[in-house]
């Protein structure tokens, strides 16, 4: 049934994939899902393995038997790269386990994969797809291993671990002789039918004296005859057996001199089977014993005092006061998110804060201000509190999680009861981890699921310090650089996969007029563009546009929209906060609209599909002054949703008529034109077929039908523009300096430049040495438009400037492109060019050199991005601007340098270390001082606002650039940085002695943490520049470890000490609560008396970071834990940390008088740059001035959270 499980063949191990009874495995998602927040990692089910799940993670949580697997290294297991070579002795099923065992602990990913196991096996696809006894595999499972391990040190693993022995004794009543007889077991089979519990079955078993007697009577050789006999079977009491709550199997075992607590041990797996006897599903309840898991489970709670169902009348849903006692009494701690409040205030309801209550309360958060009484705002308002008195008391039914389900008469070990040192239990479902209580295990005893296999291990056996909470303890090097790898490739892969482009549509910043929104100034202004991960909840979608967000109030909504030609549209409203993006279906590229879910400007909104807005082609016969109808017909752009009838029509557009006519556009020939039957003027436009761009007539039913439009060629619009402005750029001398030229959509450019050349009154000669170029709002000259083409195809609207300039226009093989020196450029002082769109970059670079006038060959081009500054330059040389999608009307910029070899890169080296006031350098490890010989020489770019009682300024200084391959490591370019000039001035043992970070806006960025690791994978891009920590002593930081700078905060001084680097370990999660006990364990003081805070230097503030951001939330179906990556805090590498002791500081302020200083001039530049704008739109108002340049645009970038 198990294959080959049995015999491991060392010759070979075959590689065939395919073979007979072989399933072609489908990988799972890449990349796989991160850790839940309980830090664990699950199983995935390969179809019908949820008993090998369960059975592996006991195993695994089993510590005894995961060291005592791990203790065997590769010189007596063999290696897995060696399975496939002939005559390689490689134990395959030892080091699977070995590696499933090693991701399980520190492998980042929700759920593990035992496809590799199952072929150590030799399981086909039958045994993967199939379902079997937990039992039978853990027996079969032991034997293997046993067979597998013959021969190395672990020869005796299962023995030692699980053996025991069952005594069978026979006393014959006459002669009192004893038979005895002994059987080993691994595995005892209990009785469940008559018995009402795991002791009365083991005493049935191993203590009751079975009677021969009868019929049923005893030969005793000694007595040589059939004779009365009693039978005691028992087990006999060898190894450190692993076994599950607490039991005392001292009656069952042979009597020794033993210590009673010798046979005392404690349930630390259950696993439990749900269904019949041929089927059905095993998952399984496991203690964790080396507290690997972060457990956080929110116990039943006492009912509140007040419930929104006792709020019956209308005065007490009137009183904003009573409503948010009672939403805030049924949450955890009395404590709420202050824009939650709103939410759930709103779901009670039925009604928004701003709704009911704003007109004569005011905003929420102002509302809670004043009833500080009553409510706790935190610092930065961003949650609430109930403030009451007495604190309510837990109710009966909470049970502690050291209070024990499983009552015997035994004695207890020392420290069993000390909840600090308790294991928790955890529910492992496959894939899903779930915290849980011991009492749940009493759910257990009876039904349809029930516990089925128990595990206890003895009470007395003690687990080192170093165990605790470490995930690494014991796992050999091997296992635990593959496993850093990993977590390294895995972080790469979701930063690259993970993330979705979504477009948020700002409700505020809308209007709703002509059947759609509509933004109401600029689109940079009404949309922002967010990057997120599409792993992480609507919930944390939600709450990082709060924090986008900071002027929202009241209640917010986030619909999928649309934009559709009539505006933007709301189609959906996105519900269930538990759900990640990828479960709402959200694409990369979805517009989001943000707002209140009811209205947008005072107007109620409808939403769907049902009611999409169209946008139509209304033509009718155009009526005079009088009344009267002329021969012209009128077409006109009208919007109407399309679940309307069509006979609104004639309401809503107040046009005479009876009679309205389809457009079949898809119709051959001239008569495309249907009437729409009276009976059919009741169906909607979606019924009739009609969609966006379709045309329809109104008109009498005694009209000519003559007035029909033939072959979809229309009268002009009335009431529109149909010309375009010509100015006269040629610098000719001419009695006019602009003309209006009449023109349609289907006007040909040269038409035009002729006609105005004439109206003008210019040179004929013009017609052959001149072009037309539109000119923007701002007054620049875009790029020539071919004459060729027409109004439409040049995506030019009627209206618009043109400026008649000397020279030809582009043919179609030809490009037009403006370029300038330098990376720093203005708009508007670009040099124009026209080359072929064949030409290469090297001759392109070569013919703007030569027009600008710029001598030598170390130049290179960029491309200027949508914000005017340099972006990627054109590294294929050889290349033609065809192929590199070099369009006309782009901007090239002529850079100094030369571009490093393919395959190179060329990065600007920086010195980054502290300097001090007093000339000195700071380290930051350890906080000693060292002079450079030439450091006061340099200049030093200092970061504005650092906390400190000196303050310590971050400098980085110019070193020089390296040319260097991205198939280098990192530990390369620190060896080639060091080979610089002017580390000559600085003692740096090597390389190892250096940290390296990315620089971005002149500070640190990104911490480049592993040294091996090659330039490619961190992609760094050709615009990188890199700046060099020195250290006083070498170190190697993990994956998930975090630098942090923390500063401890002087007593009765609004001042800091000098910053030191504290490395934190996020394995467990990225809590406040972790944070806090790895600050508090750096300075030696208790948890309790410490504060800590972050510091964000571009405000010159300090964030808090309390406990309640360890918190649970609670929600329907999921708890979600809050993560210090994320909003607020957005914590990462380099963050500085105030650390607050409150034994010696009782201080509420993080600040100091250097954060004021910053404060107070950001408020007076902010008030400056206000003032010029207002002077500014005054001095546009009173007289035209020269046309101002367009500036950059600021993008808007969003804390992604790092994954580490």
């Amino acid at each position: 049934m198990f294959g080959d499980l049995f015999e491991e063949d060392y010759s070979s191990v075959s590689n065939n994939q395919y073979g007979k009874g072989k399933k072609l495995k489908t990988k799972a998602l890449e990349p796989p899902a991160p850790r839940e927040f309980t830090n664990l990692s699950g199983i995935r089910n390969q179809g019908g393995t949820c008993y090998l799940n369960s059975l592996l993670q006991t195993l695994h949580f089993t510590p005894e038997f995961r060291e005592a697997l791990f203790s065997l290294g590769p010189e007596e297991l063999g290696s897995l790269e060696d399975k496939d070579k002939p005559d390689a002795k490689v134990r395959v099923i030892p080091l699977q386990l070995q590696r499933l065992f090693a991701q399980l602990l520190l492998l980042d990913q929700e759920a593990a994969s035992t496809e590799d196991l199952t072929d150590s096996f030799g399981w086909t696809s039958n045994e993967e797809m199939r379902q079997h006894d937990v039992q039978e595999l853990n027996r079969i499972l032991f034997s293997a291993l046993e067979t597998s391990l013959v021969g190395t040190s672990g020869h005796d693993l299962i023995n030692r671990l699980y053996h025991g022995t069952v005594v069978n004794q026979i006393v014959c009543k006459e002669c009192k002789n004893t038979s005895e007889k002994q059987e080993d077991f691994l595995d005892l089979t209990v009785a469940v039918k008559n018995v009402s519990g795991l002791e009365d079955a083991l005493w049935n078993m191993y203590v009751e004296e079975e009677v021969f007697d009868c019929d049923n009577l005893y030969y005793c050789e000694t007595c040589d005859k059939l004779v009365k006999a009693t039978k005691c079977e028992r087990y006999k009491e060898t190894s450190p057996y692993t076994f599950p709550l607490r039991i005392n199997l001292k009656p069952f075992c042979e009597q020794s001199e033993l210590d009673d607590l010798e046979y005392i041990y404690d349930l630390f797996s259950v696993i439990i089977h749900k269904g019949g006897c041929y089927g059905g599903h095993y998952h399984v309840y496991i203690k964790d014993i080396d507290h690997l898991g972060n457990w956080q489970f929110q116990e039943e709670k006492s009912k509140p005092d007040v419930n929104l169902k006792d709020l019956k009348n209308e005065e007490e849903i009137d009183d904003p006061l009573m409503i948010l006692k009672a939403i805030l009494l049924q949450e955890k701690n009395n404590l709420i998110p202050v824009d939650q409040l709103g939410q759930k205030l709103m779901k009670k309801i039925g009604v928004s804060w701003n709704k009911k209550y704003r007109k004569h309360h005011g905003p929420l958060r102002k509302f809670l201000q004043l009833h500080s009484q009553m409510f706790l705002l935190s610092s930065d308002e961003s949650t609430v509190t109930l403030l009451k008195s007495p604190p309510l008391q837990a109710g009966p039914a909470s049970r502690r999680p050291d209070q024990h389900v499983f009552q015997t008469p035994t004695a207890e070990a020392p420290g069993f009861h000390d909840t600090a040192s308790c294991p928790h239990w955890f529910d492992i479902n496959d894939s899903k981890v779930q915290p849980i209580e011991e009492k749940d295990i009493e759910q257990q005893f009876q039904g349809k699921e029930s516990a089925y296999m128990l595990f206890y291990r003895k009470s007395q056996l003690q687990r080192p310090p170093e165990a605790q909470a470490n995930p690494r303890y014991k796992v050999p090097c091997h296992l635990l650089n593959e496993m850093d790898a990993a977590n390294v490739k895995l972080q790469i892969n979701r930063a690259e996969d993970s993330n979705v482009e979504l477009h948020l549509h700002l409700g505020p910043r809308y209007r709703f007029f002509n059947g759609a929104l509509h933004p109401v100034g600029s689109q940079t202004e009404s949309v922002w563009d967010l990057t997120f991960d599409k792993r992480k909840t609507l919930g944390d979608l939600r709450q990082s546009v709060f924090q986008l967000l900071e002027f929202w109030e009241g209640d917010m909504i986030l619909s999928v929209a649309k934009l559709v030609p009539a505006g933007l549209h709301v189609y959906q409203t996105l519900d269930g906060d538990e759900l990640t993006l990828s479960d709402n279906a959200i694409a990369d590229g979805e517009d989001i609209f943000v707002w209140n879910g009811m209205e947008v400007g005072g107007v109620q909104i409808q939403t769907g599909v049902d009611c999409e807005p169209l946008l139509l082609n209304v033509l009718h016969v155009k009526t005079g002054s009088g009344g009267e109808k002329g021969g012209q017909l009128v077409d006109s752009a009208h919007v109407f949703p399309s679940n309307a009838e069509v006979a609104s029509v004639f309401a809503a557009l107040a046009i005479p008529g009876d009679v309205i006519f389809i457009d079949r556009a898809e119709a051959a020939g001239e008569e495309r034109w249907s009437a729409v039957p009276r009976e059919d003027m009741k169906r909607t436009f979606r019924e009739l077929g009609l969609r966006n761009g379709s045309s329809i007539l109104i008109r009498d039913s005694n009209d000519d039908d003559s007035l029909l439009p033939k072959q979809g060629r229309w009268i002009s619009r009335t009431n529109e523009i149909n010309w375009l402005q010509v100015k006269n750029l040629c610098q000719s001398e001419a009695e006019q300096k602009e003309v209006k030229i009449t023109a349609t959509v289907n006007t040909v450019v040269f038409d035009i430049r002729t006609k105005a050349i004439k109206e003008l009154k210019l040179m004929e000669e013009l017609v052959e040495n001149s072009c037309l170029r539109p000119v923007d709002r701002n007054g620049k000259l875009l790029c020539p438009v071919p004459d060729s083409y027409t109004l439409k195809a040049a995506e030019l609207k009627l209206g618009s400037s043109l400026g008649l300039c000397l020279g030809k226009a582009p043919t179609p093989s030809q490009l037009f492109l403006f370029f300038a020196v330098g990376s720093d450029i203005q708009p508007g002082t670009e040099m124009e060019i026209l080359v072929e769109e064949t030409v290469s970059v090297s001759d392109c670079l070569k013919l703007m050199l030569e027009k600008s006038g710029l001598p030598g060959e170390t130049w290179h081009l960029r491309k200027m991005d949508w914000c005017y500054e340099a972006g990627e330059p054109l590294c294929a040389e050889d290349a033609t601007l065809k192929e590199l999608m070099i369009c006309s009307g782009d901007t090239l910029l002529l850079v100094e340098g030369k571009l490093p070899p393919p395959g190179f890169l060329k990065v600007p080296i920086w010195w980054y270390q502290l300097w001090e006031p007093s000339g000195q350098w700071k380290s930051h490890q350890n906080g000693s001082s060292y002079t450079p010989s030439r450091g006061e020489g340099w200049g030093a770019a200092s970061t504005q606002g650092a906390p400190g009682k000196m303050p310590v300024e971050v400098s980085l200084l110019y070193v020089g650039d390296i040319e260097i391959s991205e198939d280098a490591t990192l530990v390369d370019l620190k060896s080639q940085a060091m080979a610089l000039p002017p580390f000559s001035d600085f003692v740096v043992p090597s390389p190892a002695f250096l940290r390296a970070w990315t620089v971005e806006s002149k500070r640190p960025g990104r911490l480049l943490r592993t040294n091996q690791q090659q330039l490619k994978d961190y992609k760094l891009g050709r615009r990188t520049e890199v700046c060099l920590e020195p250290l006083q002593k070498e170190e190697n930081l993990g994956p998930q470890d975090v630098l942090l700078r923390t500063q401890m905060r002087i007593p009765a001084e609004r001042a800091y000490a000098p910053a030191l680097d504290v490395v934190w370990d996020t394995a467990r999660g990225w809590t406040a609560c972790s944070l806090r006990q790895r600050v508090a364990s750096f300075y030696s003081l208790p948890v309790e008396k410490i504060e800590i805070a972050k510091y964000f230097p571009e405000k010159f503030e300090w964030l808090p970071i309390s406990s309640w951001n360890q918190q649970v939330t609670k929600r329907k179906k999921k708890k979600k834990q809050d993560n210090l990556q994320g909003p607020p805090y957005y914590l990462k590498d380099g963050d500085t940390i105030g650390v607050k002791n409150l034994l010696a500081d009782d201080d509420e302020d993080f600040s100091t008088i250097r954060d004021d200083t910053g404060k107070e001039k950001q408020k007076q530049l902010a008030l400056g740059r206000k003032r010029s704008q207002e002077a500014l739109r005054v001095h546009s108002s009173s007289a035209e001035g020269p046309a101002r340049s367009r500036g950059p645009e600021a993008s808007l970038s969003i804390h992604v959270g790092s994954f580490q």
